[in-house]
């Protein structure tokens, strides 16, 4: 009796690679895809017909599109391993944000004979990374708008680090008219007699 192969048969290896939890391409020595696995076909909803070629590109966001061409013919060229993240529209009419690496395949006999990709998701990872980069810059603007002011003179310190009156503070960075005047607290401590007498003319 034969001793059993202990590699995957062609059909393992078929099944495998459908039903596999990612994404899966190959494109040809053309640059041309000529494959793609079934969960790729069913996240985008077109047929493998349609996606051969350049097919598959009219999936990709318009705003991603000639970044990831350049990357891909460029890798392409000097034949090596690339990774890139671009938008894919998926069947049910929204982008969604995957990661797409690829990586050129030889036969046995070293011959190169194009290229092999899988992609997944990662559209939760792309968008808990915007929000977390909105509550920095957040946060970062809030930082910006307290006014470090001293607690004795009152003086105001600017970006640069120089401590100024109020008044220059102002002048300088907020747009609107001011005027001098005297609170009655002050007028009270700085200005006895004027206060009294002010508050006197008030009684009457």
């Amino acid at each position: 009796m034969e001793k059993e192969d202990a590699g995957l048969s062609r059909k393992e290896y078929q099944v495998l690679v459908e039903q596999a939890p990612i994404m899966i391409w190959r494109s040809d020595t053309s640059t041309g895809c000529d494959y793609f696995n079934e969960r790729w076909l069913a996240f985008t909803g077109r047929t493998l017909e349609q996606e051969r070629g350049n097919g598959w590109a009219e999936g990709v966001h318009p705003d991603d599109f000639q970044r990831c061409l350049d990357i891909y013919l460029a890798s392409f060229k000097n034949r090596e391993v690339f990774e890139m993240e671009y938008r894919l529209w998926r069947h049910d009419g929204v982008y969604r944000w995957i990661f797409d690496r690829g990586a050129p395949f030889y036969d046995d006999e070293g011959v190169f004979m194009g290229y092999i990709g899988s992609c997944i998701d990662v559209t939760d990872r792309v968008e808990a990374q915007k929000a977390l980069r909105k509550a920095q810059e957040e946060e970062v603007t809030r930082l910006r708008e307290l006014i470090p002011i001293c607690a004795s003179c009152k003086k105001i310190r600017d970006d640069q680090g120089y401590w100024t009156q109020v008044e220059s503070y102002m002048a300088k960075y907020i747009k609107a008219d001011f005027s001098h005047g005297i609170c009655p607290d002050c007028l009270k401590k700085l200005y006895p007699a004027q206060y009294g007498k002010m508050f006197r003319e008030e009684e009457r």
